[in-house]
């Protein structure tokens, strides 16, 4: 009686919620008063797919779906980003028969990073992806180590672990499980010898702490390494990347599949890669996978096209205190070689709670702007003479930047300045601030 009273209530609220508009996680917090441990004895689809880590999870996940639709399963995935176990719940129960049975052939599953040992204490996936582990929200995750540790409880030994080769932490987790299967890329022109970030997370091997050798990177700390003592280095990747032109925005996969990029960064190329391995792995054909992501475009609000008075715009969602995710964003604005001027807001912080904390901006490389292509900068929100100070101690000339705080009063100054491109960074704390006094462009 509890699991059928469990369900229908989900079922109900879940709907009711849709109605609404509202979040997804309410449903799943109620079911989980009425029966805590209901996740346990819920019959599940042969294929599990958990997908964690510090970045590019929801859109993973968003990809590896519109994929698997296409081959025909039948899919449930967490579109809302609810990632802690009452979302995972809600998704999971408003997909089920009264009697507990779920209804589709493949569950996507986000989690968040730290709760994922609470959701898999339940049940097991059959497939882990872990994207990757980066400086994110310190505040709450503290570093990257702690939240490996946070990780590390909810890999089952029999799960099919799937990771990013090219992140020496992440690489650490293969020892967890069994049956690993890596991902990665190869060697590209645009890679470096030398970390050019702020501050450097792979200078020490993450299992001995002995110093770590790169034979390149792709981005901060990502690459191919190996450690002068204990050996752990960057494993042979059976997803690889062999081909990276951002320029013209394609990529191609084990020297054989080309697929188109709509948004050229690396971090989509990333994205990208790990929900082809997924669906390899379930058993979709690699042409159908390539053929359904081609040029696709997320629909999760992470990049939007807009016009703002006589300029038109490109909206990139940037996770405040997340640095690495600030420069994928500052790199791709730069990369696309065009004059532009930038817009970048930080009003509220975060979403989850409420903190002034912005020393995360000063691991942020905002010295990339400098650039000749950017013509003009303008810092808004709440910290925008924080952004000020920390944009003094680059090499941006200052004549470059312009700090107006109020968000309304900037747009406005924008939209009567024409520019041949606008770019606007800031998280989705910040977002509808900015877009609501802007139109939207279909892509």
């Amino acid at each position: 009686m509890r699991m059928f009273a469990a369900v229908l209530i989900c079922r109900f609220l879940h709907f009711v919620g849709g109605l609404l508009g509202r979040g997804s996680s309410l449903p799943g917090l109620v079911a989980l008063k009425i029966y805590p441990d209901i996740l346990a004895h819920i019959k599940l689809p042969k294929a599990v797919v958990a997908v964690t880590g510090s970045n590019g999870k929801t859109s993973t996940v968003e990809m590896a779906a519109h994929i698997l639709k296409a081959a025909g399963k039948k899919v449930i995935f967490n579109r809302e980003g609810s990632n802690q176990i009452a979302g995972a719940a809600s998704l999971i129960l408003s997909a089920c028969t009264l009697s507990g049975r779920v209804k589709c052939d493949v569950i996507l599953l986000e989690t968040d990073e730290r709760y994922a040992r609470h959701i898999f204490k339940y049940f097991s996936p059959t497939h882990y992806v872990i994207t990757n582990l980066l400086r994110d929200q310190l505040t709450r995750n503290g570093h990257p180590e702690w939240v490996y540790n946070s990780i590390e409880p909810s890999i089952p030994r029999d799960t099919v672990l799937v990771l990013n080769a090219d992140d020496p932490l992440v690489s650490c987790f293969a020892d967890r499980a069994d049956h690993t299967v890596w991902f990665g890329m190869d060697k590209q022109p645009f890679d470096t010898d030398k970390n050019t970030g702020i501050y450097d997370d792979g200078k020490f091997c993450p299992k001995c702490k002995a110093p770590q050798v790169y034979d390149y990177y792709h981005f901060n700390h990502i690459g191919s390494y190996h450690c002068t003592a204990c050996g752990h280095k960057k494993a042979d990747t059976d997803y690889t990347v062999t081909s990276a032109d951002l320029d013209n925005a394609e990529i191609v996969i084990n020297n054989t599949h080309k697929i188109k990029l709509s948004f050229a960064s690396l971090y989509n190329v990333y994205n990208i890669l790990a929900c082809y391995a997924i669906c390899s792995l379930i058993g979709v054909d690699e042409k159908l996978t390539c053929s359904s992501i081609n040029s696709y475009v997320l629909k999760n609000g992470r990049i939007v096209r807009y016009r703002c008075g006589v300029n038109h715009g490109v909206f990139l969602v940037s996770k405040h205190e997340n640095s690495v995710s600030y420069d994928s964003s500052l790199r791709y604005i730069v990369q696309r070689g065009g004059e532009c001027a930038v817009i970048i807001i930080v009003d509220s912080v975060s979403r989850r709670y409420e903190t002034g904390e912005i020393s995360w901006l000063w691991d942020v490389d905002f010295g990339i702007l400098s650039a000749d292509s950017v013509k003009h900068i303008y810092l808004s929100g709440k910290h925008a003479d924080d952004l000020s100070v920390r944009f003094s101690y680059t090499d941006v000339s200052p004549e470059k930047i312009t700090v107006i705080p109020d968000i309304g009063e900037m747009t406005d100054t924008v939209a009567k300045t024409p520019y041949k491109m606008l770019y606007t960074v800031t998280c989705f704390s910040d977002k509808e601030k900015f877009l609501s006094r802007t139109q939207k462009e279909e892509d």
